[in-house]
This record gives structure tokens, sequence and C-alpha cells, in this order.
């Protein structure tokens, strides 16, 4: 679900893993019709970044 919410609305992937001011910088960086590329780009990859945290923190434990 994140993931498709990634390639639709980059910046709201940023505030649903607790990343506000990326999600910030990320919306103004969509606003521009050429920014909305790297702004997803910039989306997905946080956010294998943030599911491979969660893996290592629960292999941790």
């Amino acid at each position: 679900m994140r993931l498709l919410i990634a390639l639709l609305l980059p910046w709201l992937t940023f505030f649903t893993i607790g990343r506000p001011i990326a999600g910030i910088i990320c919306l103004i960086l969509q606003l521009t019709l050429i920014g909305w590329l790297p702004a997803t780009l910039w989306a997905v990859y946080a956010l294998s970044q943030y599911n491979t945290d969660k893996k290592i923190q629960r292999s941790m434990r």
C-alpha cells in the first residue's frame, strides 16, 4: 500500500514513515512538473530503506 502511495503521492510517503520535514521538501519538489519524477524515486528509495530498517530491528530482538 505504501508503495502505491509513493508512486502517486510521494510526499505523503514521508509522513507515513515518520519523516515530516522530508515530506515537506518532497512536496515542494513534486509541485514542479520536472521534480515529480525525482520526488517519486526519492520516496520509493526512502520506503525501501524504512522497510530494511524495520527488518533489522526485528532481527535484533
